[in-house]
């Protein structure tokens, strides 16, 4: 008996270690897979330059070679045949808005939507943001942190969308840009604070960013002057003091996190920027001075030409808008594409954002025409958008190029995007960390 129950257990242990080798041996192959792109045109991302007939070798989710040649992958490979395709990275919006797409009920949604309604509605925005070939954006502003939530969603797999790196709520002054209670009746406006994003004074600032932190936010976001959309007046008045400002961006530093600044005013970008923001999202009245600064201080310039069309677009229809915001989007609108020209020749640093939400999601592709309308060549547009973006995010190690070492975000298009940068707006293929989202 006692021998009997030995060899019971002897050939259970044996089964379950021959499992658990099984195991192992497929998790090793799964994890070794490899994949072989063809390229008939591959943009890297690295230079300016346009390669032919190359190819790419993925392991999982690492790109593990760029080869010169069409190189005939082994049996055990998957081969994706792209050589009637331009190759590039996968595309980055660094201003987006998942959880809302602006419509004339938006400003109702505020007293209607609860956050499981903007969540859903940024899972199906997310989606077809990845689809239209933008594998990484950044989120600036939501309205009950769901964006957080999405992420981490996305990145259990458990909901399609893009890499987001997410501001969670903007951070505004009360009355400012960012206090979701402007145009409320008096009753229902109570006197939000640091947790809902509403600040003032040097203490509540600081209180603020470590609140965005344990909420889970990956970057803050500020309004420094008023905006278009907003319920008030001003679109341009500075709206946060210099010792405010400090306080945000010295904290931000302190929790490894960068700053980007809403404006549309020259003060308030001119405060902002000494301050050490990361970047000036719109910067429609910006001049000559502010763009020295910029370059002095190294800021980056997020256009959002998209936006400022879509806004002067709907300022013509009657009703759209509240009447108090009318105005400001028919007149702010349009400066945002010659605000650009004069930037690109002036030198500014320049990174692609759309502030997609205000126009609609997976329309982003739409910005890389406005751009090259004002002056950019279509390499520097796709540049501004994969390698720049990355440098913005300090993400340099890891995306925005097609190298050796980089994750395997890689998108694709019919044709070459340089002799028609609209072939952009409808994206063929993309892959996202190794993952096919897309194969047209």
């Amino acid at each position: 008996m006692t021998h009997s129950l030995h060899t019971q257990f002897a050939t259970n242990f044996s089964l379950k270690a021959l499992f658990a080798f099984l195991i192992m041996a497929s998790l090793s192959l799964s994890a070794h897979a490899q994949t072989y792109i063809h390229a008939g045109k591959l943009i890297t991302a690295t230079d300016s330059q346009v390669r032919s007939n190359v190819t790419i070798v993925i392991d999982d989710n690492l790109i593990t070679q760029v080869q010169p040649g069409l190189v005939t992958p082994p049996a055990d490979a998957t081969l994706i045949d792209l050589s009637q395709y331009t190759v590039m990275p996968g595309l980055m919006d660094m201003h987006t808005h998942l959880s809302f797409e602006h419509n004339p009920k938006t400003y109702m949604n505020q007293v209607t939507y609860n956050a499981a309604d903007y969540a859903l509605d940024a899972a199906n925005f997310a989606q077809k943001t990845l689809l239209a070939g933008f594998t990484t954006v950044r989120n600036l502003g939501d309205t009950h942190n769901e964006t957080v939530a999405l992420r981490n969603a996305i990145d259990r797999g458990v909901a399609v969308g893009p890499r987001i790196y997410t501001a969670a709520k903007a951070i505004g002054t009360t009355g400012g840009h960012a206090d979701p209670t402007n145009g409320l009746a008096k009753h229902i406006m109570g006197n939000p604070g640091p947790e809902d994003g509403v600040v003032n004074g040097v203490a509540q600032a600081r209180q603020a960013v470590r609140q965005h932190y344990k909420d889970g936010a990956d970057v803050i976001k500020i309004t420094a002057t008023g905006g278009v959309l907003s319920v008030a007046k001003n679109g341009q008045n500075p709206q946060f003091m210099d010792d405010e400002l400090d306080a945000i961006v010295a904290t931000a530093k302190d929790y490894g996190m960068t700053v980007a600044v809403h404006a549309h005013g020259k003060e308030g970008m001119i405060r902002a920027i000494k301050a050490g923001v990361t970047s000036i999202e719109h910067g429609t009245y910006m001049d000559n001075e502010v763009m020295d600064l910029m370059k002095e201080y190294g800021t980056y310039y997020v256009p959002t030409i998209l936006a400022g069309n879509f806004v002067a677009e709907k300022a013509k229809i009657d009703g759209y808008f509240p009447k108090i915001v009318r105005p400001k989007a028919a007149a702010i609108g349009p400066l945002i594409q010659k605000t650009f020209s004069r930037a690109y020749q002036a030198g500014v640093n320049i990174a692609f954002g759309t502030d997609s939400g205000v126009s609609a999601h997976g329309d982003n592709a739409q910005e890389f025409a406005l751009m090259v309308e004002a002056g950019m060549p279509p390499i520097e547009a796709i540049l501004s958008a994969t390698a720049n973006t990355a440098d913005l995010l300090n993400i340099t190690d890891s995306l925005g190029t097609i190298s050796v070492g980089k994750l395997a975000d890689i998108v694709a298009v019919k044709g070459d995007p340089l002799t028609d940068i609209t072939l952009l707006e409808h994206i063929q293929f993309v892959m996202k960390d190794g993952v096919i989202a897309k194969h047209e």
